[in-house]
Order: C-alpha cells, then structure tokens, then sequence
C-alpha cells in the first residue's frame, strides 16, 4: 500500500500521510509509510500457548503473519460486528505483523507541527502506547506506538544491550552526541547502550523541535562542532518535527558543517533511504540494530 500511495516524494517536508481507523469506539492513526498493505479480516489460525495479545496466524500469498488484537493489546471493548474489520499489515524493524482492527477510515496528509506529544498525564514514561496526538475534522486521532506493542509481545524484538556487551571491554569516547528520540523507552534504551559502548557525553531529546532548538541554542553559545557536539543520532517518526526534517534544517545550515547526521529508525526501508540520501544523512541504520549503530558511530567519530 506504501508503495501505491506516492506517500511524500519530496524528503524533509515535515509531513505524514497518517492511515485513520477504529478499535472500538476511538480513532486511531498509523504512519502510512509503515503500511505493507491492508487486506480485509479473515479468522486466523489460533497458536497455542501464544502471548495473550497474538489473535493467531494467517497466509496471505504463502507468507505467515502473526496477527495482533489491537483490542486486546489496548485494552478497549469491540462488538461482535466483524463485517468491517481489517488487518493492517505492517513492516518495520524488518518484521511483518498484522494488526486486526475494526475499521478503516481513509488517509490524511498532515503535518507533525500539528501532531502533540503526549503529557505525562496520558503517556506515563515507559508505559505509554502513543506517540502522538492530533486532530482531523473535529475529532482526536492517537497515534499509536506500535513498536512499543509489537516489543511487549517479543522483548527480542527491541534493543539488546547484549550486542553491547558482546563487544567487550571499550573506552570511554569524549564526543558528545545529542540524541533524538521520542520514545521514553527506547531513549533510556539508547542512553545505556550507548554508554556501555562508551559514548557517555549524551544530550536527549524527545523530538526534532526539541533537538533543533537545543542545537541551535549551543551554536549562538559559541559551541564548536567535532568539540561541543559531535555528531546527531535521529528518529525518522517525531511529534512536531521527523527526523527527516531536522536532518534537512542541519544540513542546509552552514552553522553545522561538518556535523554528522545519523538516522537510527525502524522505518529504514528502500525509499526511506533514499529521501535520507537526498537530505544528505551520513548512515541510515533500523532500529534495533544497536551494535551496527556502535559501529557506525566508531567509523564517523575516529
């Protein structure tokens, strides 16, 4: 479906084409460019002993699919209606899953300015399941954090701090790099992973906005890029700013040359790699490939 909706040819526009549709009685979003296509709802195959959020499996064209009750997984009620039901099917972080959800509503193009972060009221750190909040003719749409769902399921699936430890013994690395990431857990993930690697001077952030203002507020400070700041770790998919478009900011500004950009992403696929190659990004890694990221780290940074 990605590949059929001509999603965003121009690279660091700050825009998404967001997938609307409903479990239950709320409405919800996904990132278009995470879609491998949608296909309406047939009863899977139940698997025993399966985590309690797996519905089962199913075979669309010889390939099996794990499906996921989002319902269950978000804990709301749904009717017994399923005439309307669909799976949307997704690939990232090189995995297929289907999502069974109880309608498909259609697409929008909207702009991540307009999409908020959760508060801490709504998304508490660690346990939130959105990454976003917007609204599209009058009404809330939660976009969700489906990464997050699909890690509860299989731990296996996030970062391994074992990739880290498996590497042995390193010293401590002085180049500061600030970090971009949205997700609570998985900035925390990346924080100690890399510091086990020994990439301990780390500046966080929660999104591009954030990461831009910080960036832009050290360089009217007199900060010096390759001493100061060293390098810039992204997320593609961000409230208020995608990482796409902070690269697009960065490389643009003669203020940064010299500055490498990496882009750490579960949505690192073929056309995702090239509207980073025409931003100008200096490595494009998925999510969770935690050690190849170290690795690329080591080369930019020698």
């Amino acid at each position: 479906m990605a590949e059929e909706t001509g999603i965003l040819l121009e690279s660091g526009t700050n825009e998404l084409e967001l997938l609307e549709f409903v479990v239950g009685r709320q409405h919800y979003g996904i990132n278009v460019a995470k879609i491998s296509e949608l296909c309406p709802y047939v009863e899977p195959t139940l698997v025993p002993n399966a985590h309690e959020f797996i519905e089962g499996i199913f075979m669309p064209r010889e390939r099996i699919i794990t499906v996921i009750n989002l319902a269950k997984a978000l804990d709301v009620q749904k009717g017994d209606d399923t005439s309307k039901d669909m799976y949307i099917i997704t690939n990232f972080n090189k995995i297929h899953t289907a999502f069974h959800v109880q309608q498909v509503l259609g697409i929008h193009r909207v702009s991540w300015s307009d999409v908020v972060k959760p508060d801490s009221t709504i998304s508490r750190q660690g346990k939130g399941i959105a990454t976003g909040i917007t609204k599209i003719d009058g009404k809330i749409i939660i976009v969700l954090d489906f990464e997050k769902i699909v890690t509860e399921i299989n731990p296996e699936t996030g970062l391994k701090l074992s990739e880290i430890e498996a590497m042995g013994e390193r010293s401590r690395n002085e180049h500061t790099i600030l970090l971009a990431e949205d997700s609570p857990l998985l900035l925390e993930m990346l924080k100690k992973c890399l510091g086990k690697a020994g990439y301990s001077h780390l500046i966080p952030t929660t999104n591009g906005q954030e990461a831009w203002e910080k960036l832009d507020r050290m360089m009217s400070e007199g900060a010096i890029i390759g001493k100061d700041i060293s390098l810039v770790i992204t997320d593609i998919e961000m409230p208020q700013m995608d990482g796409h478009h902070l690269t697009k900011k960065i490389k643009s500004d003669p203020r940064f040359d010299g500055l490498p950009v990496v882009i750490f992403s579960s949505l690192v696929n073929d056309e995702m790699k090239r509207k980073g190659e025409a931003l100008g990004v200096d490595a494009q890694l998925s999510k969770p490939e935690i050690g190849r990221l170290v690795h690329q780290l080591d080369m930019l940074l020698s």
